[in-house]
């Protein structure tokens, strides 16, 4: 990606609370979920985080997680329904850094965002975006800029406004 490109992503205060408090509630399993919302070129907006259970065996929750294809289906079903796209995914580290890990990279796929919330000791330290490469070789860090709830719902009321 050249820097014209980098994506960058608007997450609502109340969006990360949800994800921060699914990776603190979770702890000391991995949580994960499905995001839902809309794309422009770079420009990626998320208005919704579905939390999805974690489907790996419970031994292994500690460092894995699994989003099941009948998830994947009704997220991509929601989403039409209320004219969003799904935008990625999001998973937390229980007491491990906000990056993909290799077993992370395996299991990406190009395009969607990834946002990995770090939880240590129960509590989320970090939450850092990422989108996996076209050629998987790595992943390109994501810009995010959180939007304060006064700020989402002044974009709501202009958005209203334009339809």
């Amino acid at each position: 990606m050249t820097a014209v490109e980098t994506v960058f992503l608007v997450l609502p205060e109340d969006v990360h609370t949800a994800i921060v408090g699914h990776g603190e509630a979770s702890y000391p399993d991995e949580c994960c979920g499905i995001l839902l919302g809309a794309a422009d070129g770079a420009a990626r907006r998320v208005e919704r985080a579905l939390p999805i259970e974690n489907r790996w065996e419970a031994a292994e929750r500690g460092n894995r997680f699994l989003i099941g294809p009948e998830d994947v289906l009704r997220a991509e079903r929601t989403a039409r329904r209320e004219g969003l796209d799904v935008l990625g995914f999001y998973h937390s580290h229980p007491d491990d850094v906000a990056r993909p890990s290799g077993f992370d990279r395996d299991h990406a796929w190009p395009w969607y965002t990834y946002l990995i919330a770090s939880v240590r000791a129960g509590r989320c330290v970090d939450l850092a975006g990422w989108e996996l490469r076209a050629d998987r070789s790595g992943y390109d860090a994501v810009r995010i800029r959180q939007e304060r709830a006064v700020d989402r719902a002044a974009a709501a009321e202009l958005r209203e406004g334009i339809r």
